[in-house]
């Protein structure tokens, strides 16, 4: 017997959480044009501006996460199939939605000349080929759920951190970016208030969420060049393991409330341990990175000049 799966009376609340994103999605819809403003960038070329490798690095890696989209579409199609009709829904929804993320991004740093497009484009063909993605993780559709909730979470968060760090540098990409967070969040917002209603209607369901934290990676992850960007961006104070557990694991736990759960299997209660000790390392992981990071600026402040 399955220690948790999905919940049969669950489904027309979630057939509630689609139509509240599909009417907010729609409120927000957007086009190219509005993003790449082909006319300006034309007058003055110099508006968009050549960008700092930190930040070039950062889109890059995006780019590079988003292309895993037909592997993960697929992996998501073929656990969902033969459950819930409104899951397949939301994914051919979601699917929609994300195509555009890689696109935009790929077609602003080709427009402003940015990086190299020829060894982007072989990359791009070689990430996809390869189908990198956690694809090991999605067991079920509730594992399916608790992953896509935390990546949806975490690419929001990057494209929020990596907007602000852009900012002055290019108003235009900040913009961009702050656009493709606003669909992340839609998207979070469904995968994280699906997994909310399983455990607050059977707390056993703890247990699939402590086989993804434990495990989780971003699609994309072993991808020629992107532990290298990774680093950078870390380095950058952009995204990295502080950022991780303080702005998406925390603010995740916390929200489906699982150290106040009460499981009823042994092996639920086992796994939402798991889970509290997790959330204490990755606590301690960031405490002791910010004042590591603090140390290093103070003695950088104090080398005469």
């Amino acid at each position: 017997m399955a220690i948790a799966q999905l919940i049969p009376s669950l489904e027309p609340r979630l057939r509630e959480l689609f139509n509240q994103h599909t009417e907010r999605a729609r409120n927000i819809d957007w086009a190219y044009s509005d993003y790449i403003p082909l006319d300006e960038f034309q007058r003055d070329p110099q508006a968009i501006p050549r960008l700092s490798p930190t930040i070039l690095s950062a889109i890059e890696l995006a780019v590079f996460t988003e292309v895993n989209l037909p592997w993960f579409t697929t992996a998501l199609h073929a656990i969902f199939k033969g459950s819930w009709s409104v899951l397949l829904d939301f994914v051919h929804t979601w699917t929609s939605e994300e195509d555009a993320h890689s696109l935009l991004l790929e077609t602003y740093l080709f427009v402003g000349r940015n990086g190299d497009p020829r060894a982007r484009a072989a990359l791009r063909k070689q990430v996809i080929r390869a189908g990198l993605m956690s694809a090991d993780l999605l067991y079920d559709p509730l594992q399916a759920l608790v992953y896509t909730a935390i990546q949806e979470r975490a690419t929001q968060i990057y494209y929020l951190n990596v907007a602000q760090a852009a900012e002055r540098e290019d108003p235009h990409l900040a913009r961009l970016l702050r656009r493709l967070a606003k669909d992340e969040t839609l998207h979070y917002t469904f995968y994280r208030d699906a997994v909310k209603l399983h455990l607050e209607a059977d707390p056993n369901c703890v247990y699939p969420v402590a086989d993804v934290l434990l495990k989780f990676e971003m699609p994309g992850r072993g991808s020629p060049g992107y532990q290298e960007r990774a680093d950078r961006v870390r380095m950058a104070n952009i995204y990295g393991p502080e950022q991780f557990y303080a702005q998406v694991i925390d603010v995740v736990l916390k929200y489906w409330r699982i150290a106040e759960l009460h499981p009823t299997y042994a092996e639920a209660r086992e796994a939402q341990q798991k889970i509290v000790k997790q959330h204490a390392r990755l606590a301690k992981i960031a405490a002791q990175l910010a004042a590591r990071r603090e140390r290093q600026a103070q003695q950088q402040g104090a080398q005469p000049e």
